[in-house]
């Protein structure tokens, strides 16, 4: 593990925590997408659950609000994002969510003996721990037998993306992710991190994979907001829909994102 490293993934994410939320409720496919993510964790049994990469607590507040018999835990590697997802659980008087700095290794000693039936990453936060094999079993000890974790991925193999930055005659961001290192979504921020295929995903662990799919296969990723506002509503709609038809095929594993759903 390199504090360094994650020293510098977290000043990275203070500076985002800025205006994050403004441009997430301008973003009506980044709403679809997370709204799909949480359908996948709230159809199993919860009681508690924890939360890596939270962010500004969207997801976190909601499974604290919607559960409120649940324990719902969260770890974050930026202070800022930490501070405004507790003003949302001291706002909404959430006892039952309890948030801490750090990384995946630092999960246990912020919430010692604690263990988990659900862990759940939205949004690809595992796409920027240092060591994704070391990562995935200090998840795995704190999953409980007949737990499961859902977690998503930035994926290596976008290809809808490639094809539109090369007919932008950007080639150098068409195939950025296939890189040993990837920089990330800003052109102006390096975000050290890595895209990872459904292979390198699934040997990481030794849990079994009971579920997978893909987001944004022919439904633009949620940066290509030019885009969206070129398409008429209908079409989006329709490339949606063909997004959930193709999302379980290996077509699906060409999209933007990636989910898998691990159990113990």
């Amino acid at each position: 593990m390199s504090e360094q490293y994650y020293e510098e993934v977290g000043a990275y994410y203070d500076k985002d925590a800025v205006d994050f939320e403004r441009r997430y409720w301008q973003n009506d496919a980044l709403q679809r997408i997370r709204q799909s993510f949480r359908e996948h964790v709230r159809q199993h049994e919860l009681s508690c659950m924890l939360e890596v990469g939270f962010g500004p607590g969207f997801d976190l507040t909601h499974f604290a609000q919607t559960h409120p018999q649940a324990k719902v835990y969260g770890m974050d590697i930026s202070a800022e994002m930490v501070r405004i997802a507790q003003g949302k659980i001291d706002d909404g008087k959430l006892a039952n969510a309890h948030v801490a700095q750090g990384s995946v290794e630092d999960i246990e000693s912020r919430f010692p003996e604690v263990r988990y039936d659900m862990i759940y990453v939205f949004f690809g936060a595992l796409n920027t721990v240092d060591d994704l094999g070391l990562a995935m079993k200090e998840l795995e000890k704190l999953l409980l037998p007949g737990g499961r974790m859902v977690l998503t991925f930035v994926n290596k193999w976008y290809v809808g993306g490639m094809a539109i930055e090369l007919l932008k005659g950007k080639p150098k961001w068409a195939f950025a992710r296939l890189k040993k290192v990837w920089g990330g979504y800003s052109p102006t921020q390096f975000l050290a991190s890595k895209c990872y295929t459904t292979g390198e995903v699934k040997r990481s662990t030794t849990l079994s994979c009971v579920d997978q799919r893909g987001y944004s296969i022919l439904f633009p990723a949620w940066y290509y907001h030019k885009i969206h506002k070129l398409l008429p509503r209908k079409v989006r709609m329709l490339l949606w829909r063909l997004d959930q038809s193709l999302s379980r095929t290996t077509v699906g594993t060409l999209g933007e994102y990636m989910l898998y759903e691990f159990r113990k």
